[in-house]
């Protein structure tokens, strides 16, 4: 019996099931909010150097209210979400060419390699002078940044299917489509959403690099101006605001991923 199946107290008809890590989650991040406030009147911090949460809050509150905040997020999101199916889709459709053909894969392996030993911190300052300071050069920078993750993963996904499986729909007289649709993409499944669960918060990270770089809108942009302004409380909004992105979009990609495989559960 595992630590959480000794704490899984049986609910009666009708309730659900008490599980103590889920109420321990609100709870570790109560107790990390009043040890930072506590951190912050014990030390006398000012708040250019580490605002209590209190300032940060009432931060937080004015940049919505002026709408600020949701300006530069829904530019970010654009660009993340940009990137995200830019990135996938290239990925996917490479990534599948590579795994059935390996005369692509000898071709393009080594220039895929090659082109993650580039650092995109270094790349995005060429894809804002080719591209400008718009939406396009961050777009690249987040798909770039998803590319190879999901590559990968599609490679290996598809390679997953077992040879007695693929004999097994030739047999049946099975057509390409139908093996693809039947037979390999459930099998990839798994793994791309493995992938993607990596992509998502990778493609966050694209985003603020690229604005980083150049940008006059976006979270980045955000927290540069308030680095230049010293406003500190500002700064741990954006962050707070990234974190939250991230949070929401890898929870989005396993709610997802649970509903879509459910099958495999059953079997």
């Amino acid at each position: 019996m595992t630590f959480n199946q000794f704490w899984r107290v049986p609910a009666r008809a009708g309730k659900r099931l008490f599980r103590i890590d889920l109420a321990l989650v609100p709870l570790v991040l109560v107790a990390v909010v009043g040890g930072w406030e506590l951190l912050v009147r014990w030390r006398g911090y000012p708040a250019f150097f580490l605002p209590g949460p209190a300032r940060v809050g009432a931060r937080f509150v004015s940049l919505l209210a002026d709408g600020t905040l949701l300006m530069h997020t829904r530019m970010t999101l654009f660009e993340i979400f940009g990137g995200l199916a830019l990135g996938l889709t290239v990925a996917t459709v490479i990534g599948y060419g590579v795994a059935k053909s390996p005369l692509l894969e000898r071709i393009l392996s080594p220039y895929i390699v090659a082109s993650q030993a580039i650092p995109i911190v270094a790349l995005a300052p060429l894809l804002v002078v080719w591209f400008g300071f718009g939406w396009v050069s961050k777009v690249l920078v987040c798909s770039l940044t998803v590319f190879f993750p999901a590559l990968v993963n599609t490679v290996v996904g598809i390679r997953s299917v077992e040879p007695d499986l693929r004999a097994l729909m030739r047999s049946l007289q099975a057509s390409r489509w139908q093996t693809f649709t039947m037979l390999e993409v459930p099998a990839a499944l798994p793994v791309f959403f493995g992938g993607l669960k990596v992509a998502v918060t990778l493609a966050v990270i694209g985003a603020v690099v690229g604005e980083f770089v150049g940008a006059d809108r976006g979270l980045g942009f955000l927290i540069n101006l308030a680095r230049g302004l010293l406003d500190t409380p500002m700064l741990f909004v954006a962050l707070f605001t990234l974190v939250f992105i991230a949070l929401a979009l890898y929870s989005t990609v396993a709610l997802v991923e649970y509903v879509v495989l459910r099958w495999r559960r059953a079997v």
